[in-house]
């Protein structure tokens, strides 16, 4: 009996250790894409049209966070967070 609660103890810790990694794996997940594309940006190009263009800043504001918001969305309905 004593080894059976034991194993019940450890499932359920094990359960919980799995939720915590998929919510973490979600939150790594919604900030892959973001990173890219700051990094992106974030280097020192000689050339790059869209620095002297006036509403490129914002322009990446409108693609990132519809990426993210996507992401969140997407793993909202899927119950992983």
């Amino acid at each position: 009996m004593v080894a059976g609660i034991t194993s019940l103890r450890l499932s359920i810790v094990g359960q919980k250790t799995n939720e915590d990694i998929r919510v973490l794996t979600v939150v790594a997940t919604i900030f892959i894409p973001l990173t890219f594309v700051v990094g992106v940006y974030g280097m020192n190009f000689e050339y790059m049209p869209e620095l002297k263009v006036q509403w490129a800043y914002p322009a990446f504001w409108v693609i990132i966070m519809p990426v993210a918001g996507g992401l969140l969305i997407h793993f909202r309905r899927r119950h992983w967070l």
